[in-house]
């Protein structure tokens, strides 16, 4: 989290924004029950389970709400020129 964000949605806000932690947790669900069946950690994943290998955080607009990756508010941060510091 380092850097200017700006939200490309609303295209104002450059100052409140909700950080989402991401924590994935490995699952097998019962197909039938959708009752979980199996924990996973990344030691002991099995053949057919993927690591996640998503992002840490998203980053949610206080302005409009959008949803998007960090990186996202930071390149619409950093191609767009700040009238603030002019």
């Amino acid at each position: 989290m380092s850097g200017p964000y700006l939200c490309p949605n609303c295209t104002t806000n450059r100052t409140r924004f909700n950080m989402i932690e991401q924590i994935p947790k490995a699952i097998k669900m019962d197909p039938e029950s959708g009752e979980v069946v199996q924990e996973y950690t990344n030691d002991n994943l099995d053949a057919f389970h993927i690591p996640y290998k998503g992002s840490h955080y998203r980053v949610q607009c206080g302005a409009c709400g959008l949803i998007e990756n960090e990186e996202t508010f930071k390149a619409r941060a950093s191609s767009s020129k700040n009238p603030f510091l002019s």
